[in-house]
């Protein structure tokens, strides 16, 4: 294609992750067609794909072109950019990925302040219409997954129940707190395993769905229904309650998982130091809200800690470890979302009257194309 050619083309960039121990991309080749066809130009930065098993090779026979993608007009990535990287994005820039809108208020005012337009994969309204951008579900169903598999790795019991001539060995006991994605995809593996399983969440709605992954449900009588397909913060006097009859039910649990998780605030105390206490020896604690301080009381996020002979676990990027699987379907998401943002002949088209649109921008809007 002709140089002229190419700077008329509206151009997607796809850029390396610098977390340490991120091995996910934001976009994966076998979706580059679907940009190209749509008239898109995508420039990979050498490399980029490497965590993920993806070369350089691969994404060149999908249609991308090596390069420097930091200068595209459409910069996809992962985690939200370091101060050294949204240095290296032009004014004007539409970016887009996981950028903590909530929990980063200093990182969305200095994408402000670099006039960048940003779009939050997270703060993709949960409606119908953008079930195939919800980034959040699809890397959460990866965490609930992988935590189970931790869970098996560190008990020191079997999951399943297995029947022996030295005896019958009972199946594991395994209770799930909170049952968003995370926590469903928790209790279907733990199932699929053979443990016993049980689900508990605030939202009483929820239910049926544990119940329909043949998990029993805990029922504490405590319901905090609130917007958006999360939580309430409970009240004082509810939390009190709950940790009382959680403390008791939990004694008597080989693995609790947990990933209760309200936006914009710290994790809520789930499993006491009293409850580690009072499970049998040898029994796990995985915590995946260790990000945003963590369900236990005991949890050090990003380490395993053991306390009364329970093993403690707060992973803190558990989709990274499944880098594949994972850059698959959140290229997915990016994909969907850059659609809306683009017209069908290639052109950005920032149409803020759409819901999504308008949800997902976090930075920039004022001065954006409309």
């Amino acid at each position: 294609m002709a140089d002229s050619e190419q700077s008329q083309q509206l151009t997607v960039g796809v850029v390396a992750e610098s977390r340490p121990g991120e091995r996910r991309v934001a976009m994966v080749p076998k979706l580059v067609g679907r940009l190209v066809q749509r008239g898109l130009r995508v420039v990979v930065e050498p490399g980029a794909g490497a965590g993920a098993y993806l070369s350089d090779d691969v994404y060149t026979q999908a249609g991308a072109e090596l390069g420097d993608a930091w200068g595209a007009p459409i910069v996809v990535k992962v985690n939200p950019p370091t101060p050294g990287e949204i240095a290296k994005l032009s004014r004007g820039t539409v970016l887009v990925g996981f950028l903590d809108p909530r929990g980063n208020p200093e990182g969305l005012a200095k994408l402000e302040e670099a006039g960048l337009r940003a779009f939050a994969m997270e703060a993709v309204p949960r409606i119908s219409r953008a079930q195939a951008m919800d980034a959040l579900s699809s890397q959460a169903s990866i965490g609930g997954y992988r935590a189970v598999l931790l869970a098996a790795q560190k008990l020191p019991r079997f999951f399943p129940m297995l029947t022996t001539a030295a005896g019958t060995v009972p199946p594991a006991k395994v209770l799930v707190l909170g049952a968003g994605v995370a926590g469903l995809q928790a209790l279907a593996t733990a199932k699929r395993l053979g443990a016993q399983t049980t689900g508990y969440d605030v939202r009483p709605e929820v239910g049926e769905q544990v119940k329909s992954l043949g998990a029993q449900f805990l029922d504490l009588g405590i319901e905090a229904v609130g917007e958006g397909g999360y939580a309430r913060e409970l009240t004082a006097e509810e939390r009190e309650e709950q940790q009382r009859r959680l403390t008791e039910a939990i004694t008597k649990f080989d693995v609790v998982i947990t990933t209760a998780l309200v936006p914009g605030r710290k994790a809520p105390t789930l499993v006491t130091a009293d409850a580690v206490k009072g499970m049998p020896p040898g029994s796990v604690v995985v915590d995946l809200a260790g990000e945003t301080g963590g369900n236990c009381e005991l949890t050090k996020p990003g380490e395993d800690v053991v306390e009364h002979d329970v093993t403690i676990s707060a992973p803190l990027n558990l989709p990274a470890d499944m880098p594949s699987h994972a850059s698959e379907l959140y290229a997915r998401n990016v994909t969907e979302l850059l659609e809306l943002l683009v017209t069908k002949e290639g052109a950005l088209e920032l149409n803020f009257e759409d819901e999504i649109v308008a949800g997902a921008c976090v930075a920039g809007r004022e001065g954006s194309v409309a």
